[in-house]
């Protein structure tokens, strides 16, 4: 592993006048801020709802670890629009293992590390393909899906630091299970993964560490304890339960 442990130094904790502005506000974000996070597994989930918070710390986890908010590799050769850091990224920092150390303080092709945002994934599969150092199939001529996949495969293979903000969000079940496989894989080479995904499939892959993300800010679970996993069993057992609430006969 690479990281033990991110943390916002007491000096950097957001005083009294910023407590109350974005994302400061998130209860996830102020439990991370009061307690830090520890890294306990290779693979770590952090799931959760559309607005839970659960992207705002993966995009600081990245940062802590000179990966991009924006999306890409530990060199910012493409750089992005906007290079400040986010609000959360400004503050956190990372509790470095001795190989993470190493890493960071190493040349730049010894340097492994991705983080993937679906946001920007898209621009990448778009523009990347054949550019020396991440895939040579032109990925810009296949699905969303299948661009996906061959940058995951192209970028995620060897032992290094991934972050993967909802990679689930082009991928098919077949695809997604593809993906279960891969990031399995990594946790056994010796890298490391942390992933926000709200999806079932992605948070089963075996020996992750699961960290649900909502209301009550963030805790330790197991997947059949989560309450995404119920809510996709309860719907797929009996859809009109749900549907029943949304769709006016």
């Amino acid at each position: 592993m690479f990281v033990d442990r991110v943390r916002v130094p007491e000096g950097l904790a957001p005083d009294r006048t910023h407590h109350d502005q974005w994302p400061f506000t998130i209860p996830c974000v102020a439990q991370l801020i009061e307690e830090g996070l520890s890294f306990n597994r290779p693979v770590t989930f952090l799931v959760g709802d559309n607005g839970s918070g659960k992207s705002t710390m993966v995009e600081a986890i990245a940062e802590s670890f000179n990966l991009d908010a924006y999306g890409g590799r530990l060199a910012r050769v493409h750089g992005r629009p906007d290079p400040t850091k986010t609000p959360l990224g400004e503050v956190l920092r990372a509790e470095t293992t001795s190989a993470g150390a190493r890493m960071l303080a190493g040349p730049r092709k010894r340097k492994k590390g991705f983080f993937l945002r679906a946001e920007t994934a898209f621009d990448m599969t778009e523009n990347l393909g054949g550019v020396p150092g991440y895939w040579e199939e032109d990925t810009s001529a296949m699905s969303h899906g299948e661009g996906f996949l061959t940058m995951f495969q192209a970028m995620f293979d060897a032992p290094g630091f991934y972050v993967m903000d909802e990679p689930e969000a082009a991928l098919s079940f077949t695809a997604c299970l593809r993906l279960v496989g891969l990031m399995h894989q990594l946790g056994q080479s010796g890298a490391q993964v942390v992933c926000a995904t709200h999806s079932p499939i992605l948070a089963s892959t075996p020996g992750a560490d699961i960290i649900e993300v909502g209301d009550h800010g963030y805790r330790r679970t197991r997947w059949e304890d989560l309450e995404l996993v119920d809510h996709w069993r309860r719907y797929l057992a009996d859809p009109h339960a749900y549907l029943r609430h949304i769709i006016t006969p």
